[in-house]
């Protein structure tokens, strides 16, 4: 299941480092607001931000799709072998219980 999401990381990952190096850029130009150099970078940044601003907003977007779906399976399983779920929530009962105690 961690190798479905590494190449969305891989994704993210690169666009965040390629936002970072156009905001570096950014910060160490000149700063005079008449520059044309000035100007070109700032409107990469800005362009850089919104891409990745969007990309990041339909990543949570599946994210939360899969947890849902993951829920809803869980749900299901639950509701269909109920005793499964009750000797599971004993384990995970003792478990806290005995690690607490110590």
């Amino acid at each position: 299941m961690a190798n479905q999401f590494e190449p969305q990381q891989t994704t993210l990952d690169d666009d965040l480092k390629m936002l970072s190096e156009t905001l570096e850029e950014v910060l160490k130009s000149s700063g005079d607001k008449a520059d044309e150099k000035y100007i070109e970078i700032k409107q990469r940044a800005e362009q850089a931000l919104s891409d990745v601003q969007s990309r990041l907003s339909s990543s949570a977007e599946s994210y939360c799709a899969k947890a849902r779906n993951v829920a809803q399976q869980a749900d299901t399983y639950v509701r269909d072998n109920p005793w499964h779920g009750v000797g599971v929530g004993a384990t995970v009962g003792l478990i806290l219980g005995l690690l607490l105690r110590r």
